[in-house]
């Protein structure tokens, strides 16, 4: 018997052993190797007619060389893995809507293959649009007729006109899906404690149901018109009394009505699939509002992740990125997502004077943001006029493309071609790989792909040119950057 008991635990541990071998083969084979790979590398520059152009360039790798410490040098190790990559995208505004069909039709089309086809155009995987309307508008409207609490007249007929159709041809040209996500500015004015829905105002509790219940009538209101929605921020920026649409929540507040309200009430419609962001306001406050949130089970349980945006940079001119990576810290199990951003007050020299500082926030904070843990990234309007609107308040800001309703045009800044270093390259289900930059100058973030290309970004922020070495797998290519360019190295 006891021979038997041996003979059984031998071959237990000998299959074992056999799983643990195949399973690191099997990891092994997941691995990014270098043998065979060729580099191709993409280049912006400010200044230079060289915009995501691919250079005539070979790339040498060569046995590893210890760098003097003066030198710079990015380090990629492709074994270590983090996150997974959800997608990169912007906002379907009313705005961009509207902008977009005052556009002539060859523009049109220009328009939404140089956004959404991967070959032609810089491939975005992501959308947002809004809950009615935001500032962002042409005016205030709702899907429901003052003082309808039962919802009885809920219709989103106004988004017919401009909005549903252009996300439509945006699902279209992006081969038929794109992630899309909801968020609203502001409740109707008779559910607010202002009885408006601009300046900020809280939702009065008596109305928790029935806000509750609108989000689920949305969500079914544009699935039937072919638009599925994949998740839902609860508020847009909801510590921000601004002059257009918003609502007030504290942490505890908002913390009650998803747990009380909106989580159950999308489980009872059948929606319980959908992804729910909290927060979506800024990195200052980022870890406050989940910390009071994923520490409670009952409210934890309905959230899928944390929203965020880049305007506390207002405050002291300082992003608070190490905001996200301790959220990431203490949230493992919740993901990161940046719901919105864009350069402030509308200038057009700006975009004339090809300000590098427009295109390298967009670089500085996806870079940043994905070494956090984010991902998936929301650029704000896709699209605006040649006034940076419209708006219904004249809160005017710049967008990656502006189109000009008086010629025809579109202007494609280099905030575009700066995204587009990211979303053409890393595509949905990749993995961030680690990667590290010796200097200060040269910012740096690295993704493989599920085919296994690897993807590396490397942005130089500084006014000289920048040699440096690409270290990986015991290997170095010596390599240069220009003054304030990015490039995307991608090997496969």
């Amino acid at each position: 018997m006891k021979k038997l008991l041996a003979l059984l635990l031998i071959t237990a541990c000998f299959a074992c052993e056999q799983k643990k071998q195949e399973t690191t083969k099997e990891r092994i084979k997941e691995t990014f190797s270098l043998n065979g790979k060729k580099a191709s590398i993409y280049t912006t520059k400010h200044g230079v007619d060289s915009k995501l152009s691919l250079n005539n360039e070979t790339v040498n790798f060569e046995d590893f060389k210890q760098p003097l410490e003066t030198e710079a040098a990015i380090n990629v190790d492709a074994s270590k893995q983090f996150q997974t990559f959800l997608g990169i995208g912007a906002a379907l505004t009313d705005a961009s809507a509207e902008t977009f069909y005052k556009l002539p039709k060859e523009k049109q089309d220009l328009f939404m293959e140089a956004y959404f086809n991967v070959e032609k155009g810089i491939g975005y995987s992501l959308g947002r649009t809004t809950i009615h309307s935001c500032d962002f508008s042409s005016g205030s409207y709702t899907y429901i007729e003052e003082g309808d609490a039962e919802l009885k007249t809920f219709s989103i007929e106004h988004d017919a006109t401009f909005r549903i159709p252009f996300t439509k041809k945006a699902i279209e040209a992006a081969g038929g899906t794109l992630t899309m996500y909801a968020s609203p500015w502001s409740p109707p004015a008779f559910m607010k404690t202002n009885n408006n829905m601009l300046e900020g105002g809280k939702l009065k509790p008596e109305f928790y149901q029935p806000w509750a219940n609108y989000y689920a009538k949305f969500i079914k209101a544009y699935q039937k018109e072919g638009i599925p929605i994949w998740g839902l921020t609860i508020q847009n920026e909801p510590m921000a009394l601004q002059r257009w649409e918003s609502c007030i929540y504290t942490a505890e507040e908002e913390r009650d009505f998803l747990k009380n309200y909106l989580g159950p009430t999308l489980e009872k419609e059948g929606l319980g699939d959908k992804k729910i962001i909290i927060w979506d306001h800024n990195r200052d406050l980022l870890f406050q509002r989940a910390d009071v949130i994923l520490n409670d089970p009952e409210a934890s349980k309905y959230v899928w992740g944390t929203g965020f945006h880049w305007y506390e940079d207002w405050k002291d001119g300082t992003p608070m990125f190490d905001a996200v990576k301790r959220v990431q810290e203490a949230f493992p199990d919740k993901n990161l997502i940046f719901t919105e951003g864009c350069n402030e007050k509308y200038d057009v020299t700006r975009i004339e004077n090809e300000d590098p500082k427009l295109a390298e926030r967009y670089g500085k904070s996806m870079i940043n943001d994905f070494n956090n843990g984010t991902v998936a990234w929301t650029d704000w309007n896709i699209l605006l006029d040649e006034t940076g609107g419209p708006n219904h308040v004249g809160n005017f800001c710049f967008s990656p493309v502006h189109g000009n309703t008086q010629t025809g045009e579109l202007t494609f800044t280099n905030a575009y071609y700066y995204i587009g270093h990211f979303s053409k390259f890393i595509r949905p289900q990749a993995k961030r790989v680690s990667s590290a930059s010796s200097s200060n100058n040269l910012l740096t973030t690295a993704f493989q792909n599920t085919d296994g290309s690897l993807v590396i970004i490397v942005m130089n922020v500084s006014d000289t040119e920048v040699a440096y070495s690409l270290n990986m797998q015991s290997k170095t290519a010596k390599l240069h950057t220009w003054p304030h360019s990015i490039q995307t190295i991608v090997l496969k």
